[in-house]
């Protein structure tokens, strides 16, 4: 194992979960009443910042999902794809899931209740923005948080990381035509040329940044990249917090209007990550995979990549749109659904090893 990549499972299996990490789902809401409420008192100010666009990106958007994203592509060290054979079934199993599964799941699940079950209750309008956030949020694996949900449910290290960079690597490839081919699918108009563009500044240009940061912050010893990580590591929700302060600016008067419309798109969102982690940890029981890799690979198959969705929403189809709404409500119940899915991997751990 190279020395980068053993700094990084070691900070893999320790970081603990800060109090941003921790109570996320309670800043979250904090920043829908303070975004709405901005949003009532100076409506001109946010339409100025929704003029600052240069070919279809928000530029202060832009820097903060930049701020959002890079931090925390940090962490991943591509080394670690050297250990993928060590679990090949476990990591088969995660594959299967997070690409071949989950967001097809979530396309059906979208098609069934956004517009067929509770389409009376929602705005006739959105309804095709709702199906594309929430296939959005569903086409992106987790990065960053996936290593705090290893660490609370004793996952292997090793396993977390490189399954990470390989999904990493993955999305960078798969991203975009799933992502199309679902909305095509869906009967959803594709913005090809924005899509790709999303790709590059949000996925190509931060990972390559972030891997160019890593480097030279190993340079100078694992003291410091650990040190320098404890700094950034803020960062990240920090952006995605300001940004979640715009975006409900423009969506509180729709959101005012219909206040069942979060509950609603919850619903579905909750669905697949039950599913989804059923899904993963009852297959690496089957295959005979060990419970510290069955954790991770059920863990990252529940959830998401949401700093990435919300920046492909608000690119693909505006503040004010559906689809970026449904996005922020992943962002919303993210801790508190994963911190169950831990907990019942924890203690369904005397089943799974009773083989």
């Amino acid at each position: 194992m190279s020395a980068q990549c053993e700094v990084t499972a070691k900070q893999a299996a320790g970081a603990p979960m800060s109090v941003f990490e921790r109570y996320l789902t309670l800043w979250v809401a904090i920043c829908i009443v303070v975004g709405i409420a901005l949003g009532q008192w100076l409506p001109g100010v946010f339409q100025a910042v929704a003029r600052l666009e240069v070919a279809q990106v928000n530029l202060p958007v832009g820097l903060l999902i930049w701020v959002m994203i890079i931090p925390m592509l940090v962490k991943v060290d591509f080394g670690a794809l050297g250990q993928v054979r060590q679990h090949l079934r476990g990591m088969g199993v995660t594959l299967f899931v997070n690409w071949l599964v989950k967001p097809f799941s979530m396309a059906l699940l979208a098609w069934l209740f956004v517009r067929q079950l509770f389409a009376p209750w929602l705005p006739a309008e959105q309804l095709d923005s709702y199906v594309a956030g929430l296939i959005l949020l569903a086409a992106a694996p987790c990065t960053a948080m996936v290593f705090v949900w290893s660490r609370l449910s004793g996952g292997d290290p090793l396993f977390t990381l490189s399954q990470v960079a390989l999904n990493d690597t993955i999305m960078v490839f798969a991203f975009a035509p799933i992502v199309g081919f679902l909305l095509g699918l869906s009967a959803i108009t594709v913005p090809w040329d924005t899509l790709l563009v999303s790709v590059g500044l949000y996925i190509v240009v931060p990972v390559i940044l972030a891997q160019v940061w890593r480097r030279r912050l190993l340079a100078r010893g694992p003291e410091a990249f650990d040190a320098a990580m404890q700094r950034i590591g803020p960062w990240s929700i920090a952006a995605l917090l300001a940004t979640l302060v715009l975006l409900f600016a423009f969506q509180g008067e729709q959101i005012l209007r219909q206040p069942l419309v979060i509950a609603l798109l919850a619903v579905p969102i909750l669905i697949q990550v039950a599913f989804n982690a059923g899904l993963a940890y009852g297959l690496n029981r089957w295959v005979g995979e060990s419970h510290a890799v069955a954790c991770p690979s059920a863990l990252i198959g529940a959830s998401n990549f949401f700093e990435l969705a919300v920046a492909a929403a608000i690119s693909l189809f505006g503040f004010d749109s559906g689809a970026a709404l449904a996005t922020v409500v992943g962002v919303l119940i993210e801790v508190p659904v994963m911190l169950a899915v831990v907990a019942i991997v924890n203690r369904t751990k005397g089943w799974y090893e009773a083989r």
